[in-house]
């Protein structure tokens, strides 16, 4: 229950706030409120109002999954979080040494939030997924971290290893850093907004080729069907499978993922543990 009150939630406020339109509408997020700010007046709107209540469902859906474990269970509940962790803990071993052992919740919160972000839109909600200010903070956010395990070894090695492999390619590796986010925000940003504007373009040529199907029909029964938009029943939900459940899901794997794979390249282990065994040495002696 506490799981489906924050999105019955969403729900309502989409409803209330939801201005009415006619045909097609393709738009932004709803901005509910605006607080004054100093510098800057800062907008309350229907993706971050959204990420909140992914963020309270997914916490409620922990506290219902982890509720009474036991060594020795037949819940079923308790055999679907152990089958999550068992998976992350096996995705995060294949693409990452052992020194991340740890980083699997890290991993499972990035696609649990991405995931249910994007599968909103099976509710009628705005995905936050469709908002590049959500996806950017998220790439922002996970650059700083590959930023920190990439300076593991001090920031000389750091500032150092612009120059590999050789020092005139700096430039291009400087470029290839600031991109990293760049490219991780847009691909997951542009994957899940297409999807949507996509479905929302063929649904309402399904609405239009029907009225032009019914307008070749006797009178009476062009009045009759007018209303049954036919050709709009099957694929516009085959579309929205593909979409926003099967595409949504893709994209938080691939960005759990490159995640992962940033993170683990970027941190120069080898040189991490001679640096950490010269330091043990010295103060042995």
């Amino acid at each position: 229950m506490g799981a489906v009150l924050p999105l019955a939630f969403g729900m309502v406020i989409k409803i209330l706030f939801n201005p009415a339109s006619e045909g097609i509408s393709i738009s932004g997020a709803l901005i509910y409120f605006t607080i004054p700010m100093p510098l800057q007046n800062l907008p309350i709107t229907e993706s971050q109002v959204n990420s909140a209540l992914v963020v309270i469902t997914i916490f409620f859906l922990c506290l219902y999954f982890t509720h009474g474990l036991s060594v020795k269970s037949n819940l079923k509940r308790q055999i679907i979080a152990e089958w999550i962790v068992k998976q992350t803990q096996s995705l995060v071993k294949t693409n990452m040494s052992d020194y991340f052992a740890g980083f699997a919740p890290f991993v499972a919160a990035i696609m649990g939030l991405s995931a249910f972000s994007s599968l909103l839109a099976l509710l009628g909600l705005y995905a936050p997924t469709s908002d590049i200010n959500i996806v950017g903070g998220w790439a922002i956010l996970v650059f700083v971290l590959i930023t920190y395990y990439k300076m593991k070894c001090g920031p000389l090695h750091y500032v150092k290893s612009f120059g590999d492999p050789v020092p005139f390619l700096s430039p291009l590796n400087i470029i290839s850093e600031v991109a990293t986010p760049i490219s991780m925000a847009f691909r997951h940003y542009g994957n899940v907004l297409s999807g949507a504007v996509i479905s929302v373009l063929v649904a309402t040529g399904l609405q239009g080729l029907s009225n032009i199907i019914y307008s070749l029909l006797p009178k009476a029964l062009e009045r009759v069907l007018s209303n049954v938009p036919i050709l709009q029943i099957g694929l516009p939900a085959i579309l929205s499978i593909y979409f926003d459940v099967f595409s949504g899901c893709l994209q938080a794997f691939i960005f759990a993922m490159l995640t992962m794979l940033y993170v683990a390249s970027g941190f120069p282990e080898e040189d991490y543990f001679a640096r950490r065994a010269k330091k043990l040495a010295k103060l042995k002696k």
